[in-house]
């Protein structure tokens, strides 16, 4: 991209809503793998506000279908007050979790900035999870498995009034991509609600080009794209570094194709990166690999047609 951006990285130190340890490790993995610095080279002003503070994990069983609801609510407030200040000071956010049950706090900001600006709202939901899942439909109780039903409605009253209004996003907002891992209760939950997913098998049919046209379609000027990044969503080959690996992802230069088609539409405005877990990685390889593929997002290309 041509244009100066705004740039603040927002650290998520928590395994909160994670069924293993180790995706609080998540932030300082994408410092070291020199994530600001890469940010920069593609012309980003970029200012690292530090880690959020919240409660830490007690590691306890699930009560009513949610493990940790009160910490997970404490620190989806903490981020939603981060993400939400940093757009209106006319920035992008990065939200660096952490686990991906965060997306609820910065989602339902970005949301809330959408409403109060008149700007349409995109979500592009890169995983191998749908995370559609409820307190009765989940086999763990993990709310990282529940963010993006919570942020369409479905959840505890404190996770879904998170951002001022009830739901949050409408899963019309919502392109799913890279999925292949999904619970039998939630895959018909996720038709049920009409969420549009561009699974694995799709990606295979058609391939990454034709899937993100389609998921990139009908977005104008006014569209604020947001995307939610899951470093599972990457095949396990070239990201181990996660918690919860389904092999069949994205090859390496599928995921690039991704990213680069992100960036040339010119509308992402704020970005989620989860479940980065440097406890099961390699020599930090797949926080590299990471922000290798950020890079991307931000206008990197190996581009040579005129």
């Amino acid at each position: 991209m041509t244009r100066l951006r705004q740039v603040s990285l927002i650290g998520a130190p928590t395994d909160i809503g994670a069924g293993a340890r180790g995706a609080s490790m998540g932030p300082e993995a994408l410092r070291v793998a020199g994530l600001a610095a890469a940010l920069q080279a593609r012309g980003a002003q970029v200012e690292d506000r530090g880690n959020l503070q919240g409660p830490v994990n007690p590691w306890l069983p699930p009560q009513d279908g949610y493990r940790h609801l009160p910490e997970v609510v404490a620190w989806n407030t903490q981020v939603h007050t981060a993400v939400y200040a940093e757009l209106q000071a006319g920035r992008m956010p990065i939200l660096m979790g952490g686990d991906h049950c965060l997306a609820i706090g910065s989602i339902s900001a970005v949301a809330r900035h959408c409403r109060e600006r008149g700007k349409k709202l995109r979500v592009l939901w890169l995983d191998a999870h749908a995370d559609f899942n409820t307190n009765t439909l989940t086999p763990s109780g993990n709310v990282h498995g529940m963010p993006v039903a919570c942020l369409c409605g479905f959840g505890p009253q404190a996770l879904i009034e998170l951002g001022g209004a009830t739901p949050a996003i409408s899963p019309k907002w919502v392109r799913q991509i890279g999925i292949r891992s999904v619970d039998e209760g939630e895959r018909r939950f996720v038709h049920e609600q009409d969420l549009e997913v561009f699974d694995m098998r799709f990606i295979d049919e058609v391939g990454m080009r034709h899937a993100m046209e389609l998921a990139l379609a009908t977005m104008d000027a006014n569209t604020h794209l947001h995307v939610s990044f899951d470093v599972d969503f990457l095949d396990p080959s070239m990201a181990p570094g996660v918690g919860t690996t389904v092999p069949g992802g994205p090859t390496y230069r599928e995921a690039h194709l991704c990213m680069e088609m992100i960036s040339d539409s010119g509308l992402m405005a704020s970005l989620d990166i989860v479940e980065l877990n440097p406890a099961l990685d390699e020599r930090n390889k797949t926080a590299l690999v990471a922000v290798d593929l950020i890079e991307s997002l931000f206008g990197k290309s190996t581009l040579m047609r005129k």
